[in-house]
């Protein structure tokens, strides 16, 4: 018998694999996770979510693992060559923000020790338990992710909107919206 998924992740095995493994885990003490998600969530502003997953592996190489040290010093040179990498999607203000986001999550990290304590304050580092039993029922965004998007505008932050944030808090598992009927919402749960 297989396995019972949240429908939206459709058969595609890369997909399925992050469904059952990644989406709605509480990410705490993995400040290259919290990062790689955030330029991630921002570059699929307008794309679906499977186009951004399928390319992630060129964009961990593009931008050298995702180490916001390493990135927050790049210039106009980097934007031109990431510009040219077809494995990244080429828009020049999202290639632009992410950068200028690197810059502002050191600028985070300093302030709060992590920016993963940042990004939890914001619920007392416990993850919200949803009870949604269509897709239909999930939101494309809360009242905590527009406060968190506001936040993180007023800190510098770019390709943060408040809907991209919600999508980030559930890859991070801020939120476990993963479907009643889904075998992974009690697992998330337990771990």
């Amino acid at each position: 018998m297989s396995k019972q998924r949240c429908s939206w992740c459709g058969s595609d095995p890369l997909y399925t694999a992050y469904h059952d493994e990644e989406w709605g885990v509480p990410v705490y003490d993995n400040e290259r996770k919290h990062f790689e998600n955030l330029i991630l969530e921002s570059a699929q502003a307008g794309l679906s979510w499977i186009t951004i997953l399928k390319r992630r592996e060129t964009y961990r190489l593009a931008y050298k693992g995702f180490d916001p040290q390493v990135i927050a010093s790049w210039g106009e040179e980097d934007v031109l060559r990431l510009l040219q990498d077809p494995g990244v999607i080429r828009n020049r203000r999202k290639i632009e923000s992410s950068i200028n986001n690197a810059r502002c999550f050191l600028v985070v990290k300093e302030e709060f020790g992590s920016f993963s304590d940042y990004y939890w304050h914001f619920q007392e580092g416990r993850p919200i338990l949803n009870n949604w039993e269509k897709e239909e029922q999930i939101p494309a965004l809360t009242s905590l992710s527009e406060i968190i998007s506001k936040d993180m505008k007023k800190r510098g932050f770019s390709f943060l909107g408040p809907t991209v944030t919600y999508a980030n808090m559930q890859s991070v598992g801020m939120v476990n919206d993963h479907l009643r009927s889904c075998f992974r919402y009690k697992e998330v749960i337990d771990s």
